[in-house]
């Protein structure tokens, strides 16, 4: 038998009584104390301490024994009187008859006691009285204020917090001992884990069984034994096993004990685990369909019990007593409750919160409307993983079209600030399908960011929607220019004619303002007009200050042509403008995009920390949002200021944990090959960062990305190729790209320029050959342009060969030769080298 704890007081007041018993004394003892405390443990532990002379007369009552009349008291006296004799006889008659035969009876069953006390001491040890039948009950009354100086002990285990009916005039007898036992201590629950599970426990997991006992015996003896049987061990517990372990054993524990001994509270218990936390009792009370009384003793139960607390509105002593509950219901009769639940919150005005967490459980149509209002209220309290929760199960429980494209705009709305990449994929949806662009376009207005522009997920829609806008006749111009802006962000013309007119014909409000940001980093980024480039971002950031409640869209394409034509003062300042407006309409995504942008102007400046921290700062708010392609842009952004810091092994590391989104902006692929090249020319890998610079190239050409200033692809291909040992080739790549494309000579006023683009270049070349160009009178009737080419072209390369060297397309090598033939007035390649010869 396992050693009992916490009980030294109780075990001294019986070793006393004891010791009155032993000089002729008596004792009335009552161990009162809730289910599973040890009342029977210290029962049986009192008896072991009688001395062996002693004659204990045992009763166990039970409540299915209950309405036998004298049941108890059989027990007692069966084993000390013959099986046929007076007394079984007095106990018939005395079941039906509440007059002279039960006091005849309880008359001699004094006597007989008396008789027995004559030859040794008699103990009366009754466990769970409070199940005796009623007759009995009278007869430990009468019994108990009869024994004087007789010795006899009666001990009685009551589950009350105090004797009531045919005992509570026990109180007054100068013989009678009442012990309340109380829960034991939490170095008890220590001690006790310790001794079952065989070794000291962790500290955290002694801390947690007391806290799932609440210092009850038996709840612990399961829990332990459970725990045993499931090899927990005490020193590196599983907690996520152990609440499942402690989940069960106060299912079978105090849950059983109250579902058997009050049905009221038990029902009580499961709607309030049902409701959940925080539960209003009253709405629990109209739930059950009890009466007032009813209810209140139910709760004063379930404090006594420590299941739940006193105050309101009232909360779980542990979130295991309601998972354990909780348990006890089977799957349909839990939702049925939810949404009896949920019905009943809507009616009485609950917060749509509250209401919205049952109707999560359910699939009735008719929460639909609440859902949306607490997606709203999620939203304004910025719980955006509430509210797109509450859409989605919406979403799930509704088929009809209308409703189901108004909650997709709002789901997608919600998503915007909260997960970007989905937020795409239901753009997408409010636009696959539509029967006319109408809709789609009033619906992608709300939709309208920058941060969608990175991916071309999250572009299609605009694409596919300008492109329909601009087919008709008359287009509505705020649809057309602010999805136009979205449209030019991700690097497509669609419906650019259109909308370009509408800008100019138009008044100068915030939607031409937005399209000229967009329009000026299109042009930026060709690389061709840098001052009407910088004159659109001008426009479009004076205006910025007054676009109240916008994207942003203008301002980011504002900043992004001032740093590609060589203002970096200007697109920092057009920065801070964007983090401003972000952070006072609170739009994250649109923070992101501030930031990868200033960290970009940072670096270019050479302040690698600065860049640095903006980059860290962007990756945190792009993994909040869900953006994995701005997340794989800031890591880029974070290993080039790493590089430019020294700090190669942890650029190194960042690239790894880089991956390239299939849907990602070209510019972003590009700046991800740009950072891996990087990080594999400063581990001397050179051929492998020549592969990813020329990539990087061939990308931005594709969307015709030419500006050098975009990225400086060149300059590190060249500096590759020179590492290489192909000088001739580290001239050609690094040479002035307007001139390859035949762009303006304006263009060469921009950062990273000639100069800037052969940085790096083997030093001490003769004039003349310092951009691969042919001398003699080749010099004065070639452009530049046609001179690289017709440097590769004698190396042997064919047009498809100069194409993939320079970056250009076939038939852009192909025009240069024709002019080059007509120049030198030959008619092909096999003219070329004696030609060049003159």
């Amino acid at each position: 038998m396992a050693p009992l704890l916490h009980r030294d007081r109780e075990l001294a007041v019986f070793r006393e009584a004891i010791d009155e018993l032993r000089i002729g004394r008596p004792t009335v003892a009552t161990i009162l104390g809730e289910n599973g405390i040890g009342k029977s443990a210290l029962l049986s532990a009192v008896t072991d301490l009688l001395p062996s002379r002693s004659l204990v007369l045992r009763a166990r009552c039970h409540p299915s024994e209950s309405r036998f009349a004298y049941g108890m008291v059989r027990q007692l006296f069966d084993p000390v009187l013959s099986a046929g004799g007076r007394p079984r006889r007095q106990f018939d008659r005395a079941a039906t008859d509440d007059g002279a035969a039960t006091y005849d009876l309880l008359t001699d069953l004094f006597h007989i006691t008396r008789d027995l006390v004559a030859e040794q001491p008699v103990v009366i040890a009754i466990d769970d009285l409070s199940f005796a039948d009623l007759p009995s009950l009278r007869w430990f009354s009468h019994i108990a204020r009869r024994l004087d100086d007789l010795p006899v002990m009666m001990i009685a285990t009551l589950r009350e917090s105090a004797p009531s009916g045919p005992l509570a005039e026990l109180t007054r007898l100068p013989y009678a001992r009442f012990l309340q036992l109380r829960p034991i201590c939490a170095t008890c629950t220590a001690d006790f884990v310790g001794q079952a599970l065989g070794a000291p426990p962790d500290e955290e997991l002694s801390a947690f069984c007391h806290t799932i006992s609440q210092g009850n015996p038996r709840v612990l003896r399961e829990l332990t034994t459970r725990m045993r049987h499931a090899r927990v061990s005490p020193g590196l517990p599983d907690l996520d096993r152990v609440l499942e372990i402690g989940a069960a054993a106060l299912s079978d524990t105090v849950l059983e004990w109250l579902h058997d001994d009050d049905a009221v509270a038990s029902d009580l218990l499961t709607q309030l685990a049902v409701m959940g936390p925080d539960t209003d009792v009253d709405v629990a009370a109209m739930l059950s369909g009890q009466g007032e009384l009813e209810l209140q003793q139910a709760r004063r139960t379930l404090v006594q019990a420590g299941l739940i607390t006193a105050e309101r509105p009232v909360r779980f002593r542990s979130t295991l007593v309601r998972a354990a509950a909780l348990s006890r219901i089977d799957t349909q009769t839990r939702l049925d409750l939810h949404e009896r639940v949920a019905a009943l919150l809507a009616r009485t005005g609950a917060p749509a919160a509250q209401t919205a967490e049952h109707l999560m459980l359910t699939t009735s149509a008719w929460g639909i409307p609440v859902l949306r209002a607490a997606a709203t209220e999620a939203v304004t309290a910025r719980r955006y993983d509430d509210a797109a929760r509450y859409l989605r199960r919406a979403l799930s429980c509704s088929d009809d079209p209308v409703v189901v494209h108004e909650l997709t705009l709002q789901l997608a709305r919600t998503e915007l600030h909260h997960d970007l990449d989905s937020c795409a994929r239901h753009a997408e949806a409010l636009v696959t399908g539509a029967p006319d662009t109408v809709e789609p376009a009033r619906s992608l207005l709300y939709l309208a960011s920058p941060a969608l522009a990175a991916s071309t997920v999250g572009a299609r829609p605009f694409v596919a929607v300008v492109q329909e806008l601009a087919a008709t006749p008359d287009p509505p111009r705020e649809s057309l220019l602010r999805l136009g802006t979205q449209v030019l962000l991700a690097g497509h013309r669609a419906g650019l004619r259109k909308a370009a007119r509408m800008a100019v014909t138009g008044p100068p409000d915030a939607a031409s303002r937005e399209f000229s940001g967009a329009l000026a980093a299109m042009v930026a980024a060709g690389g061709r007009h840098p001052g009407t480039a910088g004159r659109l971002a001008a426009r479009a950031a004076l205006g910025g200050a007054h676009l109240g409640r916008s994207d942003g869209s203008g301002l980011v394409g504002a900043a992004l042509a001032f740093a590609w034509t060589g203002r970096p003062e200007e697109a920092l300042a057009t920065c801070s403008r964007i983090l401003e407006h972000a952070r006072a309409w609170h739009q994250p995504e649109l923070r992101v995009i501030g930031l990868l942008i200033r960290s970009d102007v940072a670096y270019r400046r050479g302040d690698a920390a600065a860049g640095l921290r903006d980059a860290i700062d962007a990756r945190a708010g792009a993994e909040r949002i869900g953006a994995s392609a701005l997340t794989s842009a800031a890591r880029a952004c974070g290993a080039r200021a790493l590089i430019q810091m020294g700090e190669v092994p942890d650029a190194a590391a960042l690239v790894r944990e880089v991956t390239i989104p299939v849907d990602a902006h070209p510019l972003i692929k590009s700046l991800i090959r740009e950072a891996q090249g990087m990080v594999a020319a400063a581990a001397e890998d050179h051929v492998t960062a020549l592969s990813l610079f020329l990539d990087c190239g061939q990308r931005l050409s594709a969307r015709g990305i030419t500006n050098p200033t975009c990225l400086p692809w060149r300059a590190h291909a060249a500096r590759a190729y020179t590492a290489l040992g192909e000088h001739a080739a580290a001239r050609t790549i690094a040479a002035e790209p307007s001139a390859v494309a035949g762009h303006a000579p304006e263009a060469s006023r921009a950062q990273g320029g000639p100069q800037a683009l052969s940085e790096g270049l083997p030093q001490g070349l003769p004039q003349g050959l310092s951009h691969g160009q042919p001398e003699g009178r080749v010099q004065i009737l070639l452009t530049p342009a046609e001179q690289r080419v017709v440097e590769l072209v004698r190396q042997g390369m064919s047009s498809l060969e100069v194409a993939e060297r320079l970056c250009l397309s076939k038939r852009t090598i192909d025009t240069h030769l024709g002019r080059i033939y007509r120049k030198l007035g030959i008619r092909g390649r096999h003219q070329l080298a004696a030609a060049l010869d003159l």
